[in-house]
């Protein structure tokens, strides 16, 4: 079952970007993922095609206006999942990856400006994802990356399904070094356990290094990752 993203933007042209490349980009001709983009400037009231006004209360920049992204919204929802491109939603995790990745549409609302006018949020139950701790000028960009992370769970996506289940984050822990050929480059070797041929001494030296990076990178994984082993 192919997953189609329908993408509400004043951009359409942004897309599908990066995404059109690779793996990605080969899997969407193959009809593994699609999209289609709803340019917000069209269900405008002007001829100007305006989709923002200053923000109540005064303040910085523009806000999009809730009756022309309503407008918008309406009239090309048709059920499925609405997500918003934010930095004040919930954090995207490897977690929520894969539950998108089950699902057959997914909405997204892209922002510019200040952000989107909360009662459309509000009336659609629209729900607000970051990617990160930071500010982009626009949602388009997030989504992308949202996309890349979903499209790549697909079945057919990567040629081995397998090499996703050691990578960072799927069992709470960053993944360990990787190395290949030469096994010698400019006085650096590669680890001799790796060279070895015994799979479960590598597999145990693979779970040391995935233990030690997380816990000097980032010590709040490793901990939800000492606290499943206690379960």
């Amino acid at each position: 079952m192919a997953l189609n993203f329908k993408i509400y933007t004043i951009f359409p042209e942004i897309f599908p970007g990066f995404l059109g490349y690779s793996l990605t980009g080969r899997a969407l001709e193959e009809g593994i993922w699609s999209f289609e983009t709803v340019n917000i400037r069209d269900y405008a009231f002007d001829k100007h095609g305006s989709v923002d006004d200053t923000p109540c209360g005064g303040g910085a920049g523009m806000v999009m206006r809730a009756d022309v992204l309503g407008r918008a919204i309406a009239a090309n929802h048709r059920g499925g999942r609405i997500l918003a491109m934010s930095p004040k939603g919930r954090p995207l995790t490897q977690q929520t990856v894969h539950q998108l990745s089950r699902e057959s549409e997914i909405s997204v609302v892209c922002g510019r400006f200040e952000g989107i006018d909360e009662r459309v949020l509000e009336a659609f139950d629209i729900e607000e994802v970051s990617i990160g701790d930071y500010i982009l000028t626009g949602g388009e960009q997030a989504a992308q990356i949202m996309f890349d992370a979903i499209i790549r769970l697909l079945p057919g996506v990567l040629g081995n399904a397998q090499s996703t289940m050691s990578e960072s984050f799927e069992d709470c822990l960053l993944e360990y070094p990787q190395y290949t050929r030469p096994t010698e480059w400019e006085g650096r070797q590669v680890p001799e356990v790796l060279l070895s041929g015994h799979h479960k001494k590598i597999e145990d030296w693979r779970k040391e290094q995935a233990i030690k990076i997380t816990g000097e990178r980032r010590p709040d994984l490793l901990k939800k990752y000492l606290d499943s082993k206690r379960v």
